[in-house]
């Protein structure tokens, strides 16, 4: 009789005990995030941001509860809902609002917009406007990684939508087999575009596609970054001692459309309340003044100075050129030498 397979579920080993400093790091992290784009949206509608615009409001606690799980060294790719990840890894806010207006002070010099933000410095290697094209991208990273012998790794975050391209399961077989330091983020927000995870797939438990190639793999409550930060803590410790990759799928839900041009008539009032109402900011808020380690007032002055920054960012933005018309010729291609080819 054959054996029966056994799921490969993660589950957290220790619960740390987060302080002040943690759930600090974490509200200002996300408000930046938070203020930045409710920013944007009203830029876009004033036409000053063209093109496409995906915000990352309410998902902010999977950016924030990654980043102070992970270290320095560490890489970072995601699909085109990216101006979260380098806001919260410590990008200039100037450089990806500039980036927004397509200005030639942008972390991509105006020619990549909203989905193609980019940052060597932080390790954030975009960006990617194909779906799921990032995918064995962030195992190509992570190969690099263990190729050199660092002691870092690759997070690869994508959407719901993404595990439905051929190339999500082509990276995690790849990965698996050759043990490489790669954590896979799902952020399942429910919807992909607009059809929901039950109209587009008979396993709604995303985590369990890992199966497939006996990855360890778990699902997350996202809406809380102490989950989120434990959850990724364990993956990477994994991925260091060279036990190999982690699919986790984050639970998370994001308060508007897809894009700036979806209404969401997909979904309910109800839903989108019971979200709010879920909100990771909020909650965090919360446990600040109920632990009594900063004042209502407080948390105010932390919220009126990052709407101040952010104002300055739009300064900054708009009192920076455009690319003049030649750079269009420049960073197309690299060119290398390579000493180890011979003709």
């Amino acid at each position: 009789m054959a054996a029966t397979k056994t799921t490969r579920k993660t589950k957290a080993t220790k619960k740390p005990k987060f302080g002040k400093d943690d759930y600090m790091f974490w509200f200002e992290n996300m408000l930046l995030q938070r203020r930045f784009e409710e920013k944007a949206g009203q830029l876009y509608g004033q036409q000053k941001i063209k093109g496409f615009c995906h915000l990352y409001i309410g998902q902010e606690a999977c950016s924030s509860g990654s980043v102070s799980a992970l270290k320095e060294g560490d890489k970072w790719i995601t699909a085109y809902r990216d101006h979260g990840q380098p806001l919260a890894l410590g990008t200039d806010p100037n450089a990806v609002m500039a980036e927004l207006m397509a200005k030639a002070t942008g972390v991509s010099k105006g020619k990549g917009g909203s989905m193609h933000m980019f940052d060597k410095e932080k390790g954030f290697f975009g960006g990617h406007g194909i779906v799921g094209g990032q995918v064995p991208l962030g195992a190509g990273i992570a190969f690099a990684e263990k190729f050199n012998k660092t002691d870092n790794l690759c997070i690869c975050m994508m959407g719901d939508g993404a595990v439905r391209q051929g190339a999500f399961h082509e990276a995690l077989n790849m990965a698996m087999t050759w043990k490489l330091p790669v954590i896979f983020v799902i952020e399942n927000n429910g919807y992909a575009m607009g059809t929901s995870v039950e109209r587009t797939s008979n396993v709604r438990e995303l985590y369990t596609l890992a199966e497939a190639f006996d990855m360890p793999s778990a699902p997350v409550d996202a809406m809380h970054p102490e989950n989120v930060h434990v959850a990724v803590e364990e993956a990477a410790e994994r991925a260091r001692r060279g036990d190999g990759p982690t699919l986790l799928e984050f639970r998370t839900y994001r308060f508007k459309g897809h894009s700036m041009s979806d209404p969401a008539k997909y979904r309910s009032k109800e839903e989108v309340a019971e979200y709010k109402g879920k909100d990771p900011i909020e909650q965090v808020r919360e446990k600040i003044l109920s632990s009594k380690w900063a004042t209502e007032d407080e948390l105010k002055a932390i919220d009126t100075r990052i709407k101040s920054e952010v104002e300055a960012t739009v300064k900054f933005a708009e009192e920076s050129p455009y690319p003049d018309p030649s750079e269009a010729f420049k960073d197309v291609y690299v060119q290398e030498d390579y000493p180890y080819i011979t003709e």
